[in-house]
């Protein structure tokens, strides 16, 4: 009789565990969404990455980058579909474009916009000395289906090419990958994750309507800025998070001042101590302008 009151005992602790964990993880929803209530901050996201100058060393940086972020939107359950991806000349990558599909994807990648910073020991250095590297993170929300937005054929320049994977091996053997190059801004997006050009198109337009009307937005609160003599405490593009490997390991988010002794656990895709920590901060005004190279 007591062994059974025991494991019946344990039973229950062990569904009180549960219950905890599930209410713990309601609450920290029912927080990050009071936190996102911005106007685009439920909508789906596009995420573009680039390295930085430096060849091989922020190519491949820039791959690690887009490896955590598919790695984080798998832990958040948010669908994510790779557009396009060029691959780096040796190694890495020399862009690549993410649909983010799911509720606040928007608003929750927005803590990721900006330059990342990785300082550690080349793996392609045969001196063996220490490098910095840099990549860019862009966010963009997916275009609202209700806003109509007209773009004109002759604005478009559409080239179509070969999907091509790492090595220069053609993923396919017709011209099914489609670049659109919108002239009046000279922004270019391509699209080759497809097999069919009419879909690689569709998802690129997809893209360029939200590149533009991101574009559109920022146009209009700069100049919401210059009337009302606003100074941004965070410039679109500055350095917000640096990844040290050597001589000691850290990452270190520059706005918040938040960092983590692990950084293969962060960089596996355990981001939601830094994203949270930044809409928090970011609710309560009190983000700090990134800093220069700090390590």
């Amino acid at each position: 009789m007591l062994v059974e009151w025991a494991e019946h005992g344990e039973d229950v602790a062990a569904e009180l565990d549960r219950g905890l964990d599930d209410l713990e993880q309601e609450v920290e929803a029912a927080e990050i969404r009071k936190m996102l209530g911005g106007e685009h901050d439920r909508r789906n996201a596009i995420v573009a990455i680039h390295p930085g100058a430096g060849g091989t060393e922020s190519q491949d940086w820039a791959e690690m980058l887009l490896r955590m972020y598919l790695r984080w939107f798998e832990r958040r359950g948010l669908k994510r579909e790779v557009v396009d991806l060029q691959p780096g000349e040796d190694v890495g990558i020399k862009g690549a474009t993410i649909a983010v599909n799911g509720e606040y994807a928007f608003g929750l990648m927005s803590a990721e916009a900006g330059v990342h910073r990785l300082v550690r020991i080349s793996p392609f250095d045969q001196a063996a000395r220490r490098h910095t590297s840099f990549a860019s993170v862009f966010v963009y929300p997916e275009m609202p289906e209700d806003v109509e937005m007209e773009i004109p054929d002759k604005d478009l320049r559409i080239d179509t090419f070969r999907s091509s994977g790492a090595g220069g091996q053609h993923v396919n053997v017709t011209d099914s990958a489609i670049r659109i190059t919108h002239l009046p801004t000279n922004i270019v997006v391509s699209c080759q994750n497809e097999r069919s050009q009419h879909r690689n198109r569709d998802s690129a337009m997809k893209v360029l309507r939200a590149r533009l009307y991101d574009l559109k937005l920022k146009q209009q609160q700069a100049e919401l800025d210059r009337i009302g003599g606003e100074k941004k405490d965070i410039a679109f593009g500055s350095q917000i998070r640096s990844y040290v490997l050597h001589p000691y390991q850290m990452v270190k988010d520059h706005r918040t001042k938040e960092q983590v002794g692990d950084v293969t656990r962060v960089l596996d895709g355990d981001l939601d101590q830094f994203v949270k920590s930044y809409l928090m901060k970011k609710a309560s005004g009190t983000l700090s302008a990134p800093t220069a190279d700090e390590d």
